[in-house]
């Protein structure tokens, strides 16, 4: 013991020696300029995220920081931690010489550190203005200098404050409030003494007494501390052996009851909108991400917890598969585009099933349609427009390579009215339709009306595949996701004013201040009298057209929709809407374009947009939509133009029969279509709609009434055979009169959504060019 005590003696008497100089030095420089001490810097926060209720539902942070004011900092607590870290706090100016000397000691005489040489104020100075400078003699001369400077700057309970805040405990815990959570899972008020005792023990050396890490290192430095409390007289030696056996030592990282928060597909979309996808935060990056992560923030966002609730039930109506098939939702609010449901799939699984299905380009089958017939409407048409929809077709595509795009299967389909052509998916139909309309002008309509942080004119092909003006456009050869189709929807459920799909309703910062509110006036894509006759004929869809079976909510609630059925049955979907909710539903393998096709478990043999994704659609709007107004869109104005036929010009020429041949004969190609029973009808100028939008008269006839609706096939059947031949007959001569040049009928350039569509009267014969 003599040689530890000697030993000792001279390690004191050469640091006197080495620093008498300097302090010296430091109490004669008196003409000096007194160190001034920068402000503390703001101290880094976790972020909170709440859903629409006010639900905590996600926390970001890097480092798990909770400041909090020292009156609300306990008693007990305050007390546990001078008592192992600075007994005297109250009494000092900063430094403690008597203080240092006997920690020297008694650790240079135990086997493992006991004492601090450090006060409170000396650790706050080296935390807060001393980091990164390299621990020489001079670093502990500054040391010494700033706490006796902060001192005269700043209050005890400050400086208190702000190293129970800031100190570090391990495991990602910074400061008290963090420590209370981490390690017993509650707040700092109610720790009790002996927990607020062991957490001061940890200060010391955060990593090498962790008790979940190293426990036994951990129980050993308890057993110093409760022999502090001894010699403190706090407790006596017969209760620190007992607290030496039973106190639990935590074993695990620990959450407040409550705060369970798991990753989400929703949360982990919002994080990434935060940062790469928007300017709420900040202009830069850096900016962004420190808010994120360091600043506090309270952000209140649009997840309605019911309604994701009900998607996520409605999404396990799709059952389990060994090829591992899933579905995927997205949900919006009508009215401001809110995000109230997004399901990415059956659970976010963090390095399993990350991949956020709802924001994944698939494609999308004839669900897309709606697109094509918005454009169209906008252009003039009308539900009572008659098309050409049968099988067979040939349209021209624009590529020398492949001029021609031929569509062989799906319904087989007839020249009927737009208004049928949408309710039962007819493929000739729409890809003609869109032909019609101008494949640029129908890509220019789907921006616009499915606009989205995720979904723009001019996003870089980095970030995603642009959407292409394919002549497969109508079968769905681009990639959507379900939140460009619930947007698209949403368009028309708001009867053409769209607002932008949005996570974040309000933001406020550390100190309760807003500093963020959502506001988007809305733009108006289409007409409302467009978007109001687009509705009511994709009504049609649901009351009885290929998603009558699964579609139609149970209280008869006024909507309408879209199905989609990829080739070979590789995706399927439904979207569609009422006045409150915007929809989307997809179903698929999230790992690669898998048929559906007799799957072991599947009630239908075939997945197609009508069967589990019309009825996932279904159960999770009629559970959405509880408690809720049944409302109706106001019905579209009566037609302001007598029905026509729309053509697509160098593909469909007008006709007219100028006698017969002679012989039996098999009728001609250019014969008139049997579906136009009025090819010879006469003209009756008088019915000639001169001058209106979307109409382009030829030949002045009087219309026809609509064909009524034959029932709806399921959209992905095989074609019909080739009817038998009949019996011979005569033919009558046919004679073009009309043809144009071959190719996309309105030029790339020409994106006036009013543009007008190429069309006839309605008993004009139209064959083949």
């Amino acid at each position: 013991m003599l040689l530890v005590v000697a030993s000792g003696a001279l390690l004191i008497v050469a640091i006197v020696v080495a620093v008498a100089p300097r302090v010296w030095s430091m109490a004669n420089a008196h003409a000096e300029d007194p160190v001034i001490l920068p402000e503390f810097e703001p101290l880094a926060q976790r972020t909170y995220v709440y859903d629409a209720a006010g639900n905590e539902i996600a926390v970001y942070e890097l480092e798990n920081s909770q400041p909090m004011d020292y009156a609300a900092i306990p008693d007990n607590v305050i007390q546990a931690f001078l008592i192992i870290e600075d007994k005297e706090f109250f009494q000092h100016d900063g430094v403690n010489v008597r203080s240092l000397f006997r920690a020297t000691l008694s650790n240079f005489a135990s086997d493992a550190p006991e004492q601090g040489a450090s006060t409170v104020t000396m650790q706050v100075v080296k935390n807060d203005f001393l980091a990164g400078l390299e621990r020489d003699g001079r670093y502990k001369l500054l040391q010494i200098q700033y706490a006796k400077r902060l001192e005269k700057e700043k209050s005890k309970e400050e400086i208190l404050e702000r190293y129970l805040n800031t100190v570090f405990f391990g495991n990602n815990a910074y400061g008290i409030q963090a420590a209370a959570e981490t390690y017993f899972g509650k707040t700092a008020a109610d720790l009790d003494f002996l927990e607020a005792v062991f957490l001061a023990g940890l200060v010391r050396s955060p990593s090498g007494f962790d008790p979940i890490n190293e426990p036994e290192r951990s129980r050993a430095r308890w057993i110093q501390v409760l022999d502090r409390l001894v010699s403190e007289e706090i407790i006596t030696e017969a209760q620190a052996d007992v607290l030496a056996e039973e106190f639990v030592l935590p074993d695990r990282v620990r959450v407040i009851p409550g705060r369970e928060n798991q990753r989400t597909y929703y949360t982990e979309a919002l994080r990434d909108y935060l940062l790469n996808r928007s300017t709420i935060l900040g202009e830069t990056y850096e900016e962004r991400y420190n808010q994120l992560f360091r600043g506090g923030l309270r952000i209140h966002t649009t997840l309605n917890p019911d309604m994701q609730a009900a998607g996520e039930r409605a999404r396990d109506l799709l059952p389990q598969s060994a090829e591992g098939f899933d579905a995927a939702m997205v949900s919006l609010d009508v009215e401001t585009g809110a995000i109230r449901t997004m399901v990415g799939g059956s659970g976010f699984k963090p390095n399993e099933r990350e991949v956020n299905m709802a924001l994944s380009p698939r494609q999308t089958g004839s669900s897309i349609k709606f697109f094509i017939l918005a454009a169209a409407v906008q252009a003039g048409a009308q539900g009572g427009d008659l098309i050409d929809g049968r099988v067979g077709c040939k349209l021209p595509t624009g590529d020398p390579a492949e001029p021609i795009f031929e569509i062989n299967g799906g319904v087989s389909g007839f020249v009927g009215t737009l208004r049928d052509i949408t309710a039962r998916s007819v493929n000739c139909g729409f890809a003609r339709l869109s032909q019609i309309v101008g494949l640029n002008r129908v890509v220019d309509t789907t921006y616009r009306m499915a606009k989205s942080a995720y979904l723009y004119t001019g996003q870089p092909e980095s970030e995603r595949e642009p959407i292409h003006p394919y002549a497969s456009f109508a079968t769905g050869a681009n990639e959507m996701t379900p939140l460009d189709m619930a947007s698209g929807i949403q368009t028309l459920s708001n009867e053409g004013v769209h607002k932008e799909p949005y996570y974040v309703e309000y933001i406020d910062d550390a100190a309760g201040e807003r500093t963020y509110t959502h506001f988007d006036p809305g733009t108006e894509e289409l007409d409302r009298g467009a978007a109001l006759e687009t509705v009511d004929i994709l009504k049609g869809t649901i009351t009885y057209g290929t998603g009558r079976s699964e579609a139609p909510f149970p209280d008869g609630r006024p909507a309408f929709g879209k199905t989609g059925t990829q080739q070979d049955n590789t995706n399927a979907w439904f979207a569609g809407g009422t006045k409150q909710l915007a929809t989307a539903v997809w179903v698929g393998d999230p790992d690669a374009y898998t048929e559906m096709v007799n799957i072991d478990g599947f009630e239908f043999s075939k997945v197609q947009g009508g069967t589990y994704p019309a009825r996932i659609w279904q159960n999770f709007m009629n559970a959405a939509h509880f408690g809720l107004p049944i409302l109706d869109w106001e019905a579209p104005a009566p037609p302001e133009r007598p029905n026509a036929r729309l053509v697509l010009p160098g593909n469909e020429c007008t006709v007219v029969v100028t006698g017969t041949s002679g012989g039996d004969v098999i009728p001609s190609a250019q014969t008139p279509a049997a579906e136009d029973p009025a090819a010879e009808a006469p003209a009756d100028p008088a019915a000639t709609p001169s001058g209106i939008r979307g109409f382009r008269p030829a030949v002045a006839a009087a219309p026809e009434p609509e064909p009524a609706p034959e029932p709806p096939p399921d959209e992905n059947a095989p074609a019909d055979p080739a009817p038998a031949p009949g019996p011979v007959q005569t033919t009558p001569v046919v004679v073009i009169t009309a043809k144009s040049q071959l190719g996309t009928t309105i030029p790339p350039d020409i994106l006036d959504p009013n543009h007008p569509l190429p069309s006839v009267p309605i008993n004009q014969s139209v064959a083949p060019c």
